[in-house]
Order: C-alpha cells, then sequence, then structure tokens
C-alpha cells in the first residue's frame, strides 16, 4: 500500500511539474553567470531536456552498502524518470552502475551491475520500453567524492541515468 502510495504521489508531483515552466538561475544569485550569452537572470528550461531530466526529474539513485535493494527515495526519483520517458519516447537511457571504493575490483564491477539491473528492471517495471534502456557497470572505477568514509562512499554507491543519443540540450 505504500509503494502505491508513494507512487500515486510521484506521479502527482510529475504532472504539477509538467504543467509549469521551469527556469533555471544559472549563477546562484539571481544573475546570469558570466559569459554565459544569457540576456537576463533567469534561462528558462524546456522540459525535453537534459538540463531538465538532472535538475527537476533526478538522474541518480543511490543504494545501501554491499546492496543493490531500492529504496523509498530511490523508487520515487526512478518513478519521475519512468514518467518523464514515457512522454518522451525518441529518448533513450544508459543506466551506470557505480559502488564505493570497498572491496575488489571484480565485487565492485558485480555489484554495480546489479545496481543497475534493478533500476533497468524497476523502469521496465512502470512501462519503459527496455529496448531504451541499456546497462553499464563502472564498479568503484568512477567515483564522484574522493575520500574514505562513508559521507564519499554513500554518494558513490549509485546508479546514474545518461541521456543518450540524438538529445537537444
Amino acid at each position: 500500500m505504500t509503494q502505491l502510495m508513494t507512487r500515486l504521489a510521484a506521479v502527482a508531483l510529475l504532472a504539477v511539474m509538467a504543467a509549469c515552466t521551469t527556469t533555471a538561475d544559472t549563477a546562484g544569485s539571481g544573475a546570469a553567470a558570466p559569459g554565459a550569452g544569457n540576456t537576463g537572470p533567469n534561462v528558462t528550461v524546456e522540459e525535453n531536456t537534459e538540463a531538465f531530466f538532472i535538475a527537476n526529474v533526478g538522474d541518480k539513485v543511490f543504494f545501501d552498502t554491499d546492496s543493490s535493494s531500492l529504496d523509498i527515495a530511490s523508487q520515487t526519483t526512478l518513478t519521475f524518470q519512468a514518467d518523464w520517458l514515457l512522454r518522451y519516447p525518441d529518448r533513450t537511457v544508459i543506466i551506470e552502475g557505480h559502488a564505493d571504493e570497498r572491496g575488489t575490483r571484480e565485487y565492485n564491477l558485480a555489484l554495480g551491475a546489479r545496481r543497475a539491473q534493478a533500476t533497468f528492471d524497476f523502469l521496465v517495471g512502470l512501462g519503459v520500453d527496455p529496448s531504451r534502456l541499456t546497462t553499464v557497470t563502472y564498479g568503484k572505477e568512477r567515483p564522484v567524492s574522493l575520500c574514505s568514509n562513508e559521507t564519499c562512499w554513500s554518494q558513490n554507491r549509485r546508479t546514474v541515468s545518461v541521456l543518450a543519443g540524438g538529445f537537444n540540450s
């Protein structure tokens, strides 16, 4: 019942977002970023762009240590991704599986693959055509945060949905 309510809430939120025009503050202060070629303080971000996908839908989900199970927060993000992908059927995604630095290279490659597969399976379960999704594992080879503590490790235990091919951003 909780999972159904979470999905319904996610769909409702996405519907509200789809009805709105989104703007991105390019410098974080209301001013245009220097050299960006902007004519005003805000830049309109079209919903079918990579920038919108990353900022408003979410391109990452995170995992617990040694796990490929999707928690509620990850399921919510993937529900947003599925809804977005269903609205834009010409978009394809490469799902990158990642792990933290602990463990062997082989173990982390396998764990990254399991995480990417869990993400793939969840999106397919929500109606995304599997031919639009590809998985790849990087294990511990592409960390986003470099330090040997939980703060960094938690950021590296992830999948990233990278929009591929023919994208207008």
